[in-house]
């Protein structure tokens, strides 16, 4: 059975990645990922908080003299290890350095901000540590009701543009699917250079708790029936743009894999399996994969990659207006006996 894989131009053992995760916060845990039998890991990400964090730091040591933030960590001793004597940028390159050695699957490494900032910068650390691409997650939600949704898509073309021209490694992009025309600003940056797509993030609302009258953030694990809105938009997208395209969010069962790989996913990203079963479920998945290939008569990932993605010339306004008339006359007949 065939499972290998094409994903940002690399060759990929097989098309479940690990996306960012705490595990992926230690060697050890990407090894235990990578042993596990991912294709891929995606190291959790650096923030750009930090890196903000960071370049104060450097105005500060450079007042008191110091010519650079790394001028002054080289004063710490021989022995102790930059992966834990610094929280922010020197230890994830660290990290990733490290892991990059530890593991024979692609490490990618991982941004996450809403500005054009410093990510250059950091993206040229990332490829000089060893990321065999980088993923730029754009966490933004426009609150603002004075910004436009122009104004939103172009700052996503304005980071990509600014890591692209600062790297040679492949640059996906992990984006929401709030715009107003998903499918174009797909196109857009599709056409700006992004190597691929990972649709979509997940955005962390806030709830609010009446009895405590506090606002409260928390994460939650996601679940298989969020996978509906990407593998819909993953469906509508393949075969319509070059740049790859990566499944993300309610991946539990080898059916959710299988699907999304039927809707035309390069590849399917997994986080909260894999927190709630530990590493080892990724073989379970896998395992799974290749039986369902087995009784459906596919011997490789590519033949029944895209079999049920929107057909090329379809309308996709008529499409998606029939599906929905079509849901709701199934749900009234269902409930009323009749539409």
């Amino acid at each position: 059975m065939e499972l290998t894989t094409r994903y940002l131009g690399m060759t990929l053992r097989n098309p479940l990645v690990a996306s960012p995760s705490p595990m992926s916060q230690t060697v050890d845990g990407v090894r235990r990922m990578a042993d596990g039998g991912v294709g891929a890991v995606v190291l959790y990400s650096l923030f750009e908080e930090q890196l903000l964090r960071e370049a104060e730091r450097d105005s500060r040591l450079a007042e008191a003299g110091a010519e650079s933030f790394g001028e002054a960590l080289s004063y710490f001793p021989d022995d102790v290890d930059p992966a834990e004597s610094d929280p922010g940028p020197r230890r994830y390159l660290s990290l990733l350095e490290r892991s990059v050695t530890a593991v024979d699957i692609p490490v990618i490494g991982s941004l996450n901000g809403v500005t054009p900032g410093g990510w250059s910068r950091y993206a040229t650390a990332m490829q000089d540590a060893g990321a065999a691409a980088i993923e730029l997650n754009i966490y933004y939600l426009p609150g603002d009701p004075h910004i436009t949704g122009r104004d939103v898509e172009q700052r996503h073309l304005d980071v990509l543009d600014s890591v692209k021209q600062s790297v040679t490694v492949p640059v996906a992009v992990k984006l929401s699917p709030y715009f107003s025309a998903m499918g174009e600003m797909a196109s857009r940056l599709d056409q700006a250079g992004a190597d691929g797509l990972v649709l979509f993030n997940r955005f962390l609302q806030p709830d609010i708790d009446p009895e405590t009258l506090q606002v409260m953030s928390a994460v939650k694990l996601s679940h298989p029936s969020e996978a509906r809105l990407p593998r819909t938009w993953i469906s509508l997208l393949h075969g319509r743009i070059q740049a790859s395209l990566a499944a993300t969010t309610g991946v539990e069962h080898v059916t959710d894999v299988v699907s999304y790989l039927l809707a035309g996913a390069d590849v399917v990203m997994t986080t909260s399996a894999l927190l709630r079963h530990g590493p080892q479920h990724a073989q379970v998945l896998l395992n799974g994969l290749e039986e369902w290939m087995r009784r459906k008569g596919f011997d490789s990932v590519d033949k029944m990659r895209g079999l049920l993605a929107t057909p090329p010339g379809t309308d996709h306004t008529d499409l998606e207006r029939s599906n929905y008339v079509s849901a709701m006359r199934k749900a009234n007949i269902r409930v009323y006996g009749s539409w």
